[in-house]
């Protein structure tokens, strides 16, 4: 039985024989036919629907097309069974059903013959999720996993996906489909079948509220039971019971609760109720996290801020913390003099809080005349001057008005003091620049720079008057000599407008009589150009990824200045050693780089940049910025050749060390960090990754491979990693490692019949070797060692080529078995190797005892070994010349002989040209045999062989 995952298949009649009233019903996700019921309910129906066909039966026996639903889960993991065609379309035989117009159950399954074939009508995107088999038609997700809330919700579906389509008896707005056209061939099972497949919503998305902080106001004198709806209720992109379902505090502050109400259209609203009585003056302001829910298992969670402001009401008065105040006044005073002040408090806000003064009705006029109260501020100050009738005390009773409020009431008291003396005079001289009672100095003015002149007297002549400075400052008030009332007012320190820009002073007078007059200076400090910008970083250190964007953003450059105005703009500039390539905005010192920096052509940059104030003349303040390229991968390693040869000698031990593969890369870290390796070969050779030193894992034979090529792989450490290989050729070198092998004859058993009658000078027989090594190691020299027989320096071997010949005649004594011991020997360096055989050579008419022959070679022969090494010319060799004593005929012999050398070479050239011609000739005759063929031609193994000059 095949397992379906989550996924539910169901059936469907092709359309041509639907009735009229069929429609596909979803029960439990699974689309089945009509019950019987309904079956005998649309019977009628069907019977007129037959009626109406006959006609056109062929035309309905024609149409196939079909429609089956499936419907599953979304975010199933691919490989899941969705469904079988060939099941749900009944073209299989199984479970005793069959479809009318498939082919009869002997005929169907495996059993079809052509087989079944399913395909998808067109590739669209729905192709992308499902993958249909082409045999069976079974259908599986694939490893596109499917996002319901992306594709249907949010649009991302195309044509291919539908939204609000019913796949029940009654419309569902959540209902997401994915649409299939299948084929169904070949022709004689042709069907066009329209799969529809229903994917189901899972709990995979939270609740999510589209603000992380949401406000709401409540009037505080809001009813308990009061709702107020909360704006920017949470979304969940999840639908059904896997959408949000409620709403809920994490503190409720004793003082509200929350609510859910539901529309007709299922959204859910969360509602804030109010449960007890608030008071903004109390607390204006309550802060928690409301959390909404949906209905999965396990649910899932959103939240968010949720501040509670309460907005005020006028629900309060103003009202004076006392009820009645004193004040004083002389009766010298000057018209303004403050008084007195009045306040109240309003614990409202705003509006609701605003104050006005005022003095009630039961003030007289005269003391409204006298006493000027101001409306906003409550302050009562000297509106005219004190006569000598005025009542000493007046009562003044104040009112503070609020809206919609009862004014509250607080009594001035105030109490007139009747001077009889008059007081000090001050009459100031002024010797700086002063307006409107403000002096101006510049900042940078000298010590004791002098500002005004002072004469303090009596006006009556009769008192002596005193005087000194009040307030603090940089100003010293001191009596100027010879008179006796001046006084002169002057600096004392430098003074710096970028401490303090403003004073106030006072020049205090009084007499013998305890009698005080003030007078009020106000010092205005000028700003000098006198501070140069200053850097917040002298040194401003910076990183920047090479390979940048360009115009990329370094930093803001900031300077400040402690002057004003003009004199405190700073502007910035490149100083002389910084790059064209940089760029430094003038007014927002903003640092940039205009092209791309690469580490490897330069990694760090050091340049100065200054910052110019506005003033007259301009100052200015320098810093360094330093610049760090941090690298990027972006540079393949590079072998330091095109291509790596080695030359071995073989035979090398194994893991020696064949060479150094050298291998740079310009990144830097991590990124120029490489690793080698062998990407063939890799079973014989290995790659140090520290030294880039190539070994070979085991001994090297010239012999059985006289080279390699390898390819070498280099990757970084960057990520992703970069890569370059190169190619690797090694090169065995021969050394003399093999002695020469001995092909013919094959057996020192082996012997050849010689005729007596064979003349001098002709060839008997031949010893042939091979050696595998290569160059002079593979030279081959032949000579005979020792000797035995009658007269066995009959034969001479030829050094080069290994033929044996006769040297003299035969004699009736030189009958009998010649045994030669031949010495095979390579030139090898440094020492050559030999091999040995022995020439058996039977001197005689006929072979007529073979036996024995056979017993003379099977007895030890006693040969004397001969030292004697074969003479081959391999290079000339080289005499000792006195330099002196023989150089007057040494250059006449190199005249001849060159002379001679150019007449020989020129007749050998010519004879070799008129040569050759018969040279091939001779060649095309010659029979090119096998070395056995060649060894069996001479000997064979026991067999003697006629040899003569016939």
């Amino acid at each position: 039985m095949r397992g379906r995952g989550d996924a539910r298949s169901s059936r469907a009649l092709p359309v041509s024989w639907r009735p009229a009233t069929w429609h596909p019903r979803l029960d439990m996700g699974r689309l089945s036919r009509s019950r019987s019921s309904t079956s005998h309910r649309n019977l009628p129906h069907l019977l007129l629907f037959f009626l109406f066909v006959g006609p056109f039966n062929c035309l309905a026996s024609y149409s196939r097309a079909t429609e089956l639903l499936y419907s599953l889960n979304e975010g199933l993991p691919a490989g899941v069974l969705i469904g079988s065609l060939a099941e749900d379309l009944r073209l299989v035989h199984g479970a005793g059903r069959q479809d009318p117009q498939s082919q009869p159950p002997e005929h169907s399954g495996a059993e079809r013959n052509p087989p079944l074939s399913f395909s998808l009508a067109s590739q669209g995107l729905s192709g992308q999720y499902v993958i249909l088999d082409n045999r069976s038609g079974e259908l599986h997700t694939s490893a596109q996993e499917i996002d319901r809330e992306a594709l249907c919700l949010e649009g991302g579906g195309g044509a291919a996906w539908r939204s609000s389509i019913s796949i029940s008896s009654s419309p569902s707005a959540d209902s997401c489909l994915l649409l299939l056209d299948v084929l169904v061939l070949p022709q004689e099972y042709f069907r066009f079948v329209k799969v529809k497949i229903a994917i189901r919503d899972i709990n995979d998305n939270a609740p999510q509220f589209p603000v992380s902080e949401i406000s709401v106001w409540v009037p505080e004198n809001a009813p308990v039971n009061t709702r107020l709806a909360i704006e920017h209720p949470a979304m969940d992109r999840d639908t059904g019971t896997n959408g949000v379902q409620t709403y809920r505090l994490l503190d409720y502050h004793r003082m509200f609760t929350l609510d859910v109400e539901e529309n007709e259209n299922g959204e859910r609203t969360p509602y804030l109720i109010v449960m007890g009585l608030l008071d903004r003056e109390t607390q204006d302001q309550y802060v928690s996290i409301i959390i909404a829910e949906d209905g999965g298992s396990p649910p899932l969670l959103g939240s968010a801020t949720l501040t509670i402001g309460i907005s005020d009401i006028n629900d309060n008065c103003p009202l004076f913390t006392d009820s009645q105040i004193n004040a004083t006044v002389y009766g010298n005073a000057t018209v303004g003099t403050p008084i007195a002040a009045v306040q109240a408090v309003d614990r409202d806000l705003g509006n609701n809080a605003q104050v006005t003064y005022s003095y009630s009705q039961k003030v007289p006029q005269v003391s409204k005349d006298l006493f000027h109260l101001d409306e906003n501020t409550g302050v009562i100050k000297l509106f005219s001057k004190i006569g000598g009738s005025v009542l000493q005390t007046h009562k003044l009773t104040i009112l503070a008005n609020g809206p919609g409020c009862i004014p509250a009431m607080i009594t001035a008291l105030v109490t007139i003091i009747k001077v009889i003396f008059r007081p000090p005079e001050i009459v100031p001289r002024y010797i700086a620049n002063e307006i409107d009672g403000i002096v101006y100095l510049k900042e940078l003015e000298p010590v004791k720079t002098p500002i005004a002149f002072f004469t303090i007297r009596d006006p009556e002549g009769k008192y002596k008057v005193n005087c000194y400075l009040d307030g603090e400052g940089p100003f010293r008030l001191s009596p100027y000599k010879p008179y006796s009332n001046e006084y002169l007012l002057e600096t004392t320190k430098p003074m710096d407008y970028e401490l303090q820009q403003f004073y106030e002073i006072a020049v205090v007078a009084w007499n013998s009589e305890g009698f005080h007059v003030k007078k009020m200076i106000k010092v205005q400090l000028l700003d000098d150009n006198d501070n140069a910008p200053i850097f917040l970083q002298p040194l401003v250190e910076l990183t920047i990824e090479e390979n940048n964007s360009p115009n990329a953003f370094l930093t803001k450059l900031d300077a400040t200045d402690a002057d004003s105005g003009e004199r405190g703009q700073v502007s910035y500039f490149l100083g002389p050693d910084a790059p064209s390539y940089f760029s430094l905005d003038s007014v927002t010192g903003v640092l940039t780089v205009s092209t791309q920096l690469d580490r490897e052509e330069k990694e760090k940059y050091k340049y100065t940049v200054r910052a110019v104030d506005s003033g007259k003349p301009p100052k200015e303040s320098v810093a360094t910025v330093a610049i760090t390229v941090l690298d990027k991968n972006d540079n393949s390693p590079r072998f330091i050749n095109k291509d790596f040869s080695f030359f071995v000698p073989e035979n090398f031990p194994g893991y020696g060390e064949i060479g150094i593969i050298s291998v740079t890369d310009a990144d830097a870290g991590q990124n120029g960090w490489v690793a080698l390796s062998v990407v063939n070969q890799s079973d014989i050779f290995v790659i140090d990754t520290g030294k880039g030193m190539l070994r070979a894992k085991v001994s090297l034979d010239r012999e059985q491979q006289s080279s390699y090529t390898l390819w070498v792989e280099a990757v970084d450490g960057g990520e992703p990693p970069l890569s370059s290989t190169t190619k690797i050729t090694i090169l065995l070198l021969d050394i003399n490692d093999n002695p020469p092998l001995v092909l013919f004859p094959q057996s020192n058993m082996s012997y050849l019949l010689v005729l007596p009658s064979t003349l001098p000078g002709s060839p008997v027989t031949e010893v042939y070797a091979i050696d595998k090594d290569t160059g002079m190691n593979a030279v081959i020299a032949y000579s005979i060692i020792g000797r035995r027989g009658p007269r066995p320096e009959s034969f001479r071997i030829d050094p080069k080529t290994g033929n044996i010949t006769l040297e003299e005649a035969l004699l009736q004594t030189d009958y009998g078995l010649h045994r030669l011991l031949v010495k095979v020997s390579d030139h090898g360096y440094p020492e050559p190797l030999h091999s040995t055989v022995m020439v058996n050579l039977f001197v005689n008419d006929t072979v007529s005892n073979e036996s024995y022959i056979e017993s003379l070679l099977r007895k030890e022969p006693e040969i004397n070994i001969e030292e004697k090494e074969p003479q081959i010319s391999i290079e000339p060799t080289h005499r000792k010349v006195e330099p002196m004593s023989c150089m007057p005929t040494l250059v006449a012999l190199s005249v001849i002989s060159l002379g001679s050398i150019t007449l020989v070479t020129g007749m050998g050239i010519y004879i070799c040209l008129r040569g050759k011609r018969h040279h091939r000739e001779d060649e095309n005759l010659e029979v090119q045999i096998p070395l056995k063929g060649k060894i069996d031609l001479h000997m064979r193994e026991r067999k003697p062989m006629d040899i003569s000059n016939i």
